[in-house]
C-alpha cells in the first residue's frame, strides 16, 4: 500500500536509465587528491573541485588540528544567539582582506550564502532581478525564493542584458546575478560590461565566485580582481568548498549589506555556524594562496591540458579556466565514454540533462595544481584510445 505511493518514482528511475542519465554515484576510499582510490584502486581524479589540492593539504590539516585542540570542533548554535566565536571573526576579516571588501558574512554553504542575498535583498515584487541564462541552480533557487520580477538574459549576451535592464526600468531595486566562472562550461562572466551597463541603468551587481575564487586574480583572489573592479561590484558571492578544500559558504560587500544579512537572511538566522574545522582549514587555505606559486601551478596544469586535448580533436567549447568540457553531446555516449575512461583508471564523471541542456551532455574535466604533468599525458591518451575506439 505505501509503497505503491510512490511508483511514479520507479517509473522516473528507470526512464533515466534508458535515456542514459542515469547517474551512478562513486564512493571513495581514500583522501581527496590528484588519484583516489575507487573500488579498492586507484584512478586519476579528474572531477573534483579541489583546484589546490588543499582537501588533503599537510599545512591545513596541522592548523585544523591545532584550532581543534583550541576551540573544539562544533559552534553549538545558529550565529545570532551563541554560534559566533573568535575564528568566525577572524575569517570574516581575513576574507574581507584578500577580497579588498569592506565585510564579509560566513554560511554554511555558497548555495547557502547565494539563498541568502536574493531574497533578503529583494523582497518585494516592486524590485527586479536580472540573472544569466546559465547561472548555477542556488541563483536560480535563490532567485524563486525572492518577490522580485524575473528576467533571464542570454549567456554572456550584453546585448540582451542591456535590453532586459531597460524592460526592468521603474523597479524599486535592481539586481543583475551572473556566476564569475560558469561551472559547466568554464567561460568568465565579462564582468567589466556588467558594470558598466549596472552604472548605466543604476543596478546593482552580484556575482557568484565560486569557481573563481583560488583560480582567479592575483593569488587566486578570484574574479573582482581579475578584473580590477574592486569597489565596483556589490557583492560577491563564494564558497569554501571548491579551492578552499572544505565547505562553507560566504558574502562579501560593503558593511552596510553585511550588517543587513546578520539581521535578516533566513540561512544565517535559522541555521547552525560553520564548524571550527572548517574556518581553521579555510585560515589556512588563504596562507597558502598568498605565501606560494600554488596558483600559478594551476595555471600552468589547465593551459597544458587545454591545449593538448584540444589537439586530439575534442570540443572544448569556451573554455578559459580549469574546468574544461569535453564535449560528446549524446548522453548514452557521454555515460559509455565516461565508463570506458573509469575501466583505464581515468575517473571523469559524465554530465548530462538536467544539469546541462539536453544534447549538450559532456565530460566535465578538471585540472588541479597537484596534478603531474605525467598524471595529465595519462590522461590525455586515456581520452585518445577511447575516441578512437568509438570512432567520434
Amino acid at each position: 500500500m505505501i509503497a505503491s505511493k510512490f511508483s511514479f518514482i520507479e517509473e522516473e528511475l528507470n526512464k533515466l536509465k534508458l535515456e542514459g542519465r542515469y547517474n551512478k554515484i562513486r564512493v571513495i576510499e581514500s583522501p581527496q587528491g590528484a588519484w583516489v582510490v575507487i573500488d579498492n584502486k586507484p584512478k586519476l581524479n579528474l572531477c573534483s573541485n579541489n583546484y589546490l589540492g588543499f582537501a588533503n593539504n599537510e599545512y591545513i590539516k596541522s592548523k585544523v588540528k591545532e584550532y581543534i585542540d583550541k576551540y573544539g570542533i562544533g559552534p553549538g548554535a545558529v550565529r545570532s544567539i551563541a554560534g559566533t566565536m573568535t575564528i568566525h571573526q577572524e575569517l570574516e576579516q581575513k576574507l574581507s582582506n584578500f577580497k579588498h571588501t569592506e565585510s564579509t558574512i560566513l554560511l554554511q554553504s555558497g548555495f547557502n550564502a547565494n539563498l541568502s542575498v536574493v531574497p533578503t535583498l529583494l523582497d518585494s515584487n516592486e524590485d527586479a532581478v536580472i540573472s544569466d541564462e546559465l547561472n548555477h541552480a542556488s541563483i536560480i533557487d535563490s532567485i524563486r525564493l525572492s518577490k522580485a520580477k524575473r528576467f533571464v538574459y542570454k549567456h554572456l549576451d550584453m546585448n540582451d542584458l542591456e535590453q532586459k535592464l531597460k524592460e526592468a526600468q521603474g523597479s524599486r531595486r535592481i539586481l543583475i546575478v551572473t556566476d564569475g566562472v560558469f561551472s559547466m562550461d568554464g567561460d568568465i562572466a565579462p564582468l567589466s560590461e556588467i558594470v558598466e551597463l549596472a552604472d548605466k541603468y543604476n543596478a546593482m551587481v552580484m556575482v557568484d565566485d565560486a569557481h573563481g575564487e583560488g583560480v582567479l586574480g592575483r593569488n587566486g583572489r578570484g574574479i573582482v580582481d581579475h578584473f580590477n573592479l574592486h569597489n565596483k561590484v556589490d557583492i560577491e558571492v563564494g564558497t569554501l568548498s571548491k579551492a578552499f578544500g572544505v565547505v562553507g559558504g560566504f558574502v562579501s560587500s560593503n558593511k552596510l549589506v553585511v550588517e543587513y544579512l546578520k539581521q535578516k537572511a533566513r540561512p544565517f538566522l535559522f541555521s547552525s555556524a560553520l564548524t571550527v574545522p572548517d574556518v581553521a582549514a579555510a585560515l589556512a587555505a588563504i596562507d597558502l594562496m598568498l605565501n606560494t606559486d600554488i596558483v600559478q601551478k594551476l595555471w600552468e596544469n589547465t593551459n597544458f591540458f587545454r591545449k593538448e586535448i584540444q589537439n586530439l580533436g575534442f570540443d572544448t567549447l569556451n573554455s578559459k579556466t580549469p574546468i574544461i568540457p569535453i564535449m560528446l553531446y549524446d548522453e548514452k555516449l557521454t555515460q559509455e565514454f565516461a565508463k570506458e575512461l573509469f575501466e583505464e583508471d581515468v575517473f571523469a564523471m559524465p554530465i548530462f540533462y538536467p544539469t546541462v541542456p539536453k544534447s549538450k551532455a559532456r565530460i566535465r574535466v578538471i585540472v588541479s595544481a597537484i596534478h603531474s604533468k605525467q598524471d595529465l599525458e595519462f590522461a590525455l591518451q586515456k581520452f585518445y584510445k577511447i575516441k578512437t575506439k568509438f570512432k567520434i
